[in-house]
């Protein structure tokens, strides 16, 4: 537990919790010692106007600080490897981000507090977590009903535990939409990326099919429908099964390697409704400098495709219609 209480993502998510305690706690400090001036060090007696003396301050100090661990517990990265408390310049930028790129400001800003509360309840309710930080993860949720695809086909290319399209469904429900979700992933027990070792996942929890199906459920019965189709985006097979249907929106988050973008990229040309949305996940992120490097190859081409911008680590584009 200490090294909880003392790693940087606690300080950093708990600071304005911890700034508000320390302003009251200072305020009783100033009173007591303005009350106690000439006694003696280590005075343990209230002054006659009723203010604690310091070592009962103290105590109290101790108290208050203590009951930041079931806070620090809800929302920092333990079982999950991210927090989820970001800063107030974080969340602003992103909901600049978005408002750009949808051009709506107004509902820019809902949906982020939206999602932003959809994800705590998501991830304490379902089993293992969503990949992903919480800005990135907090605008796929807000920007694809705002961009109004044409159509409530949703293709997920991978999908970890299944939390993510969930929550997708509950934001679109939000909307006014009926959306129907199609998965594509490998559920093959972890968490897979060429040429990266990912290790145990944080969460504990296998990646497996059960998951997906238990965290879809969550999402009532638009969940408990959605197609799950298990095996890669690049397989034949795979791809013949779930291109049964034009999609309005297609989500771009599995193999994140350069060679692999490009064969998804190439999949959605086919398959993504006209004046529909792709979105690339971890679209500039330093950690997978193959993804832009395709969209930048496959822009480059004759593409359907137009670049909306980008919010938080995600990439969106529009199909023409």
């Amino acid at each position: 537990m200490r090294a909880l209480l003392t790693s940087k993502a606690a300080r950093r998510a708990l600071r304005p919790i911890v700034e508000l305690i320390d302003q009251r706690i200072e305020r009783q400090v100033r009173r007591a010692v303005t009350n106690t001036v000439g006694k003696p060090a280590g005075n343990t007696v209230a002054s006659t106007t009723g203010t604690p003396a310091p070592d009962a301050l103290q105590e109290e100090l101790k108290k208050l600080r203590s009951r930041q661990r079931p806070l620090e517990l809800f929302f920092d990265g333990t079982g999950r490897g991210a927090s989820r408390l970001p800063s107030g310049p974080h969340l602003n930028r992103t909901i600049a981000e978005l408002a750009q790129v949808t051009g709506d400001k107004e509902g820019a800003e809902r949906n982020v507090a939206q999602a932003f509360r959809l994800l705590i309840a998501m991830e304490a309710l379902g089993v293992g977590r969503i990949a992903g930080g919480t800005m990135n993860i907090v605008g796929k949720l807000s920007a694809v009903p705002l961009l109004d695809p044409p159509n409530d086909e949703v293709l997920e290319i991978g999908t970890l535990y299944g939390m993510f399209g969930a929550a997708l469904i509950r934001m679109m429900e939000r909307a006014g939409r009926d959306p129907k979700l199609t998965i594509v992933d490998p559920l093959a027990g972890s968490q897979l990326q060429p040429g990266t070792t990912m290790g145990d996942d944080a969460s504990g929890t296998p990646v497996q099919g059960a998951a997906v199906r238990i965290n879809l459920a969550l999402a009532g019965a638009a969940g408990t429908a959605a197609r799950i189709q298990q095996g890669f985006s690049e397989d034949p097979e795979v791809r013949a099964l779930v291109s049964d249907r034009s999609y309005g929106v297609v989500i771009v988050d599995g193999d994140h390697s350069a060679a692999g973008v490009a064969a998804d990229l190439e999949w959605a040309e086919q398959i993504v409704a006209p004046g529909g949305i792709v979105v690339l996940d971890d679209f500039g992120h330093p950690k997978w400098p193959g993804i832009k490097e395709a969209f930048e190859k496959h822009m480059a081409t004759e593409t359907r495709f137009t670049f909306l911008g980008q919010v938080a680590h995600s990439g969106y584009l529009r199909a023409e219609a």
